[in-house]
């Protein structure tokens, strides 16, 4: 009876260490970071680049890497919506509670003209923002100037 309570617990505590051992997304890590070279590339603006960076990186299976890649053709000089949803689709599909993804793509919808559903993505940035983050004011911001425009979007405003 000793020896099973004591596996019992054994198989316990190693599962809950293994429970805790992954990052997130978008946590940051002691690991070289692939992606910093096409976050310097947006910084500058710099579009293309950073988009043709993105496609050299080629992680799909990274919530932050589609993030990236949806913000970049959303920002684009002739910005490619429906490319961009597809990113953010799939970097919520991987990591529902991301954040950047969260914001950006409700700024998406407000390009769209689809209120609903940004105001959708707010709802998900105020449930994964327990303590209230900047994601979460930025996309309610937005969504508020886009009220006041009379449910219009201006890129002078994001």
């Amino acid at each position: 009876m000793k020896s099973t309570l004591i596996r019992f617990v054994s198989a316990a505590v190693i599962a809950l260490a293994l429970q805790h051992t992954g990052f997130a997304a978008d946590t940051p890590s002691d690991a070289p970071d692939k992606l910093t070279q096409a976050r310097s590339l947006i910084k500058d603006k710099k579009w293309d680049e950073a988009i043709a960076e993105l496609k050299r990186v080629n992680d799909p299976a990274n919530a932050d890497w589609n993030n990236l890649m949806g913000y970049s053709l959303r920002k684009a000089k002739t910005p490619d919506l429906e490319g961009s949803e597809r990113f953010y689709n799939e970097a919520l599909r991987i990591n529902p509670s991301h954040r950047g993804t969260l914001e950006y793509s409700g700024e998406l919808y407000l390009m769209k003209g689809d209120l609903a559903t940004a105001e959708k993505r707010l709802a998900a940035l105020d449930k994964a923002c327990t303590f209230g983050c900047q994601e979460y004011t930025d996309l309610k911001k937005a969504i508020e100037r886009y009220k006041a425009a009379g449910n219009k979007y201006s890129s002078a405003l994001y």
